[in-house]
């Protein structure tokens, strides 16, 4: 578990998030190192919000102090890599259809080429209109 900051609004158990890292308007803040200390491109749940606030530079007012814990999110991987508790390196799809109905999972929000990432259970093969052999799988 990690304590973070969060918008107030968004401090609510249950509630998750793909932290994408720091803002400009964090620097020079003195809250930086409690806020900013999570991994970039992971996904979060809040698991608790604690009775305290403190005023954010973001323009979102008052920031919580919330209990997190990362979560693995689904991605596509190929399937000769798909063994569950191996760890990867990421290489998005490159097959240039925006219109799959598999395309968010094939191109994950914060996931970059070259991100190690541990299959915590594959979900089982995908139908991938390119040809490419795929499984779906829960990824940290």
């Amino acid at each position: 578990m990690a304590i973070t900051l969060v918008s107030v609004a968004q401090a609510r158990a249950g509630r998750r998030f793909v932290y994408l890292g720091p803002q400009p308007e964090c620097e020079g803040c003195r809250l930086r190192r409690a806020c900013l200390n999570l991994e970039e491109g992971s996904t979060y749940e809040i698991v608790g919000v604690r009775p305290v606030s403190h005023e954010c530079a973001l323009g979102e007012g008052a920031s919580a102090v919330a209990e997190v814990e990362r979560v693995p999110s689904e991605s596509s991987v190929p399937k000769r890599s798909a063994i569950e508790g191996s760890v990867i390196t990421y290489k998005g799809i490159r097959c240039g259809r925006p219109g799959c109905p598999s395309y968010r999972v094939c191109h994950p929000h914060g996931a970059s080429d070259g991100d190690k990432r541990s299959i915590v259970e594959t979900l089982g093969d995908m139908d991938c209109p390119a040809g490419e052999k795929l499984v779906l799988a829960r990824v940290l």
